[in-house]
């Protein structure tokens, strides 16, 4: 891990939970599958074991059972020495149809509620305070402008609603900073172009498998917008040292040539002698405008695994040789 130059310009409480790795709870909504609740509790008690202070949630994930259970796992502890962030930009509502499931969108929860997207100012201030409710909390440290370009681009709306308002509560000290959530470097840069984020959250398009060509890294660098990397392992495919024929990418099957690719990269690491899964979340802290690496984990064994792999040291000349056969392309 390495200290990015940004992470200076951020609260000192933000600056310090970010030395570590982040934790995603995504999972803790039962995304994928189910997940128990025990097993969420456990994972961060295992996580603040070994010095683990940021956590990640949303709305969306689990239809709000993600927010509850981290809420519920951090009760007790002193909210001086954590960071949590939350999202905006899907609203919970009582759902009018509901199906019996949430599976279509990815969890494994009743779908009593349903998402209505809105980035508005007064939609930012209504999920604030529904969020706070469920995590029992009194206040977040983060707030993140959520995919804002699926399943339509609603760019304008949140630039003129959502931004304005994360603005004051950011000066009223509502919040510490706020940032925008997506996988579409496209509209990241966007933001990056034309607001003034404190930090942006970019899913698996900065990683060992793909670096985006947007320009976004540099342009985080040049205005001094902090990066947040998740995604690193590209949906799973870089999370085991050979990846199998029925790899995940992008929440699907990997096509073929994407799982050649990933091959190629397995076969460079064996080479050195590198965890393919350990070089995946090295990789993006080599980026100077990245100020966190964080990753999803919904068990202590996954907490104590990635953070295993996190504090591996990966040689010089394994980057070298990526460069080298042209399948790494940095600070883009």
């Amino acid at each position: 891990m390495t200290t990015s130059p940004i992470a200076s310009r951020l609260p000192p409480k933000l600056r310090r939970a970010f030395e570590g790795l982040g934790v995603g709870a995504a999972q803790f909504g039962n995304m994928g599958k189910v997940t128990p609740e025990q097993d969420c509790l456990a994972a961060v008690d295992t996580a603040w074991e070994l010095g683990l202070r940021f956590y990640d949630t949303a709305p969306h994930y689990g239809l709000g059972l993600s927010e509850q259970r981290l809420g519920k796992a951090l009760k007790g502890r002193s909210p001086d020495d954590y960071v949590i962030s939350t999202k905006v930009g899907r609203l919970l509502e009582p759902n009018p149809a509901p199906q019996g499931s949430d599976e279509a969108n990815g969890f494994h929860v009743a779908d009593d509620l349903t998402r209505r997207r809105d980035y508005t100012a007064d939609g930012v201030r209504q999920s604030l305070e529904a969020s706070l409710a469920r995590l029992d909390m009194a206040s977040v440290d983060i707030l993140w402008i959520h995919d804002p370009e699926e399943p339509t681009d609603r760019f304008e709306e949140a630039l003129t609603g959502a931004v304005p308002e994360l603005e004051r509560l950011r000066e009223q000290g509502r919040i510490a900073a706020w940032g925008v959530g997506s996988k579409d470097a496209g509209m990241l840069k966007r933001f990056v172009d034309q607001a003034r984020p404190d930090l942006i959250m970019l899913a698996g398009r900065y990683t060992l498998l793909e670096q985006e060509q947007t320009g976004l890294m540099t342009a985080c660098l040049e205005r001094q917008v902090g990066v947040v990397a998740v995604g690193a392992f590209n949906s799973g495919l870089l999370a085991r040292d050979e990846p199998p024929a029925d790899a995940w990418y992008e929440y699907g099957q990997a096509p073929e040539a994407v799982l050649e690719r990933a091959r190629e990269l397995a076969a460079v690491a064996r080479a050195h002698g590198v965890s393919l899964p350990a070089a995946a979340l090295a990789f993006p802290w080599r980026h100077p405008a990245v100020v966190n690496v964080m990753a999803g984990m919904r068990s202590p064994e996954q907490v104590k695994r990635n953070h295993a792999l996190a504090s591996c040291d990966i040689p010089e000349a394994f980057w070298n040789e990526l460069q080298a056969r042209g399948l790494l392309k940095e600070n883009t």
